[in-house]
């Protein structure tokens, strides 16, 4: 891998990463995860960061590169909803009521 983490940090977009890493991707996939896929990626880095401080650059750009696989694997077989990465997802809606909450006194 040439990439260095100066390039790497210089990423914007997940088409940014997936072509930086030589990732064969689908667009339509990456269209309709795109932020999950990104939140994902993003939460593997910190892992990775946190467990691996002795790793040099090019092992540091090969660990991110599984991450991206990873992640982009996740949305691959599941949905948004089932992986629930944000706040929004955890949230009980105020104005309904479930057929459970209901008593028949």
């Amino acid at each position: 891998m040439n990439s260095n983490l100066s390039e790497f940090n210089s990423l914007v977009n997940a088409e940014d990463y997936f072509k930086f890493f030589k990732i064969p991707y689908d667009q339509k996939i990456v269209n309709v995860n795109r932020l999950h896929i990104l939140q994902k990626f993003s939460g593997y880095i910190k892992e990775i960061d946190s467990h691996n401080s002795a790793l040099n650059d090019a092992e540091r750009l090969s660990k991110y590169r599984e991450a991206l696989e990873k992640a982009y694997q996740v949305f691959i077989e599941s949905t948004p909803q089932q992986e629930k990465l944000f706040k929004v997802f955890h949230q009980k809606p105020k104005n309904v009521v479930k057929l459970t909450e209901i008593d028949s006194d």
